[in-house]
């Protein structure tokens, strides 16, 4: 068996005459117009082309060629790709059937027929369309607030896929721009949660892929509520914080750090921290301090546990409750100079 050698590119012309004239019958071949218009085929990545030729009878000679080399030379297979495959529905096609198609397969196929009376040929150029795929996308990001952060998406795809970025909140905001990159500039604690990067073209459905961002933010007390509490009875007074990382909790009295002991107990989740007294007496009435820390920062509330009918003056201070009589009487005796 004679191995077959494939041509140099430039000499392809002059081969696939010679060969077309080894064939047997059939006039000498006089010229091949390789200038003639190319008509092109479009093919998703994966699927199978089929490029067509017809011949005007049974005596035309025939040849597949591309700019690698010829394919088929009669029904004599040349290329070795086991995915191409000459296609006859009936005796005068002669279409070149290219199955598994991938975008090495992109370029002129030429379809060389030498008839009766003279040679013509037919180009296909075929096009390879892939669907859009995100290659590079950035790894989940934590930053402080205040900072800059740049996200990077990469895709491929033919045609060459638009890139546009969501943030993922219930608005929805969609930046403009359709970029590989999304800068964004002094990112606050509103700009943390997912963003979503989506690769599209008309080819398929579109490659969508998230990053995470997490905005780190020092403690603010967002709620702090004193508590009226019966002696003998459990009370309990309440602080919450947002930050993250999420805050820890400390709670004074005075300038004293307290702990669970002695009938007190500090329950601590995140972003939130009780104090409960479980059997309240005199000397438990009093100021109260939340603290909330993070690597941030640190921030603070005051808080009171105050006796029943006493009123809290603006500083947190306690003072008794006077009935209403008793301040008429008084407003009536200045009035009358009692």
């Amino acid at each position: 068996m004679v191995a077959k050698v494939q041509p140099d590119r430039k000499q392809l012309p002059l081969v696939l005459l010679r060969l077309l004239c080894l064939l047997p019958t059939g006039l000498p071949v006089r010229s091949v117009d390789f200038n003639r218009g190319t008509d092109n085929i479009t093919v998703r990545q994966g699927d199978t082309a089929i490029l067509r030729c017809v011949v005007d009878d049974k005596n035309s000679k025939v040849a597949w060629l591309n700019r690698s080399g010829i394919i088929f030379a009669g029904h004599d297979k040349w290329s070795l790709d086991p995915r191409v495959e000459l296609e006859k529905r009936h005796s005068l096609e002669y279409s070149l059937r290219i199955q598994k198609v991938d975008v090495y397969d992109e370029g002129s196929y030429t379809c060389s027929v030498q008839t009766q009376h003279e040679p013509k040929t037919s180009q296909v150029y075929l096009i390879v369309q892939v669907p859009p795929k995100i290659s590079n996308i950035s790894s989940d990001v934590t930053v402080n607030e205040g900072s800059n952060v740049t996200l990077v998406c990469m895709a491929n795809g033919r045609p060459e896929p638009v890139i546009t970025w969501r943030h993922l909140t219930p608005t929805g905001r969609e930046f403009e721009g359709e970029e590989e990159y999304l800068e964004i500039f002094g990112i606050t604690r509103e700009q943390s949660g997912k963003y979503e990067c989506k690769a599209a073209n008309e080819v398929s459905s579109a490659d969508v892929k998230q990053v995470k961002v997490t905005v780190n933010y020092p403690p603010t007390i967002t709620e702090s509520k004193s508590n009226e509490a019966t002696t003998g009875r459990q009370a309990s007074l309440k602080c919450e914080a947002s930050a993250v990382p999420a805050p820890d909790f400390e709670w004074y009295r005075d300038d004293t750090r307290i702990n669970s002991a002695n009938g007190l107990e500090i329950k601590s989740t995140e972003g939130q921290s009780s104090l409960t007294v479980a059997n309240v007496t005199e000397e438990h009435y009093g100021n109260y301090t939340c603290v909330a820390t993070n690597k941030l920062g640190v921030t603070n509330a005051s808080l009171v546990l105050f006796r029943p009918g006493s009123v809290r003056g603006i500083n947190g201070s306690i003072s008794l409750a006077v009935p209403l009589w008793l301040l008429a009487a008084t407003l009536l005796c200045l009035l009358s100079k009692c």
